[in-house]
């Protein structure tokens, strides 16, 4: 009976409706060894639930996926191409905008494309579900876990500069097959994204301007990757491409975000100029880099100097845009830039 539960048939009850609407019921019977009373109920219940629609007469019923969708599928890494899993097992079990589609699609293929060329793993796990309201994708490895892997090909021991670095884009240890895009805009296209590894939690929500904070961990191997993205959202995948390139056509990758709540340790602030050289670190790659202030109300002297005349005058082809200072910050800033 256990296999009745609503945690195990979900995983599989949309594709299983879309395959056998005329004869769901006998079909998860033979599935499941369960008696056809017992599989009469549980269907009830992911009709209540929203997972399936109920039409016809009792003797003939016709079942069809809900609001609620769900597919759950695991795959050898070895020799796993990306677009595959979508085409075939996921894409043709979602009804939804699409808009959302096209963004679902790019994250799908590029959190997936990382476990497969960089987690080092055996397997991967990929969950998509959709609610009422969201899409939400989870992609689990059992590889080495991202942050080990950042570890050894960038010496970049700390996993909140490590995810500093992972939030400015363009960051990959095989420059010759990618450009360290996937992450960083997926990120952009989702409300909700968070990466799991090595015991640590990064979220990002979109309401809240964009910012990176620490959470809580999963206590699991590997690394995995959680996206949401609202079926109403405005969003679409050509105008967050188009947000950061400077020509605003989408085509470059120009422009970024340096959020300094990452370099913030348990009681120490952002002080020195090591600190301002961590967050400056790879912006020569870029034409437009914003200075994201958000969670950090006051810096010293010396890590603004770094930042807004040593650095600014090494690389006068940047532009720097500092956001969402404190009042004592923009002052310092203010005075140091007009000092320059």
């Amino acid at each position: 009976m256990s296999r009745l539960t609503l945690h195990h048939l979900t995983g599989w009850i949309t594709a299983a409706a879309l395959r056998h609407p005329d004869d769901l019921s006998a079909h998860v019977a033979q599935r499941t060894g369960s008696s056809r009373p017992a599989v009469r109920k549980a269907l009830v219940k992911l009709v209540d639930a929203g997972w399936l629609t109920k039409q016809g007469p009792a003797s003939r019923p016709v079942y069809r996926p809900g609001a609620m969708r769900q597919i759950v599928a695991t795959y050898p890494v070895q020799g796993l191409l990306e677009d595959v899993p979508w085409v075939r097992d996921f894409a043709p079990n979602f009804s939804m905008p699409p808009t959302v589609q096209r963004m679902v699609q790019h994250v799908f293929g590029e959190i997936l494309n990382n476990a497969i060329d960089h987690s080092g793993g055996t397997t991967v796990t990929v969950s998509l579900r959709q609610t009422p309201s969201h899409v939400q994708l989870l992609v689990s490895d059992d590889g080495r876990g991202l942050f080990d892997q950042i570890r050894e090909s960038f010496a970049i021991d700390d996993a909140h500069h490590a995810m500093l670095e992972l939030s400015k884009g363009k960051l990959t240890s095989q420059p010759d097959r990618h450009t360290g895009r996937g992450l960083f805009f997926s990120a952009q296209l989702a409300d909700v994204f968070e990466v799991h590894a090595n015991g640590a939690n990064f979220q990002r929500r979109g309401w809240d301007d964009g910012s990176w904070h620490s959470g809580r961990p999963l206590d699991r191997q590997g690394t995995s990757v959680y996206a949401s993205i609202a079926l109403d959202t405005p969003r679409t995948l050509d105008a967050v491409l188009s947000a950061w390139s400077c020509d605003n056509a989408g085509l470059a990758f120009d422009r970024t975000m340096v959020p300094l709540r990452l370099l913030l340790s348990p009681g120490a602030s952002l002080d020195s100029r090591a600190q301002a050289r961590r967050a400056a670190a790879r912006l020569q790659q870029f034409s437009h880099a914003q200075i994201d202030f958000n969670g950090v109300t006051d810096v010293g002297h010396s890590f603004a100097d770094e930042l807004f005349r040593v650095f600014a005058r090494q690389h006068p082809g940047i532009k720097l845009s500092p956001a969402n200072m404190s009042p004592r910050v923009a002052g310092l800033v203010q005075a140091i830039r007009a000092e320059h």
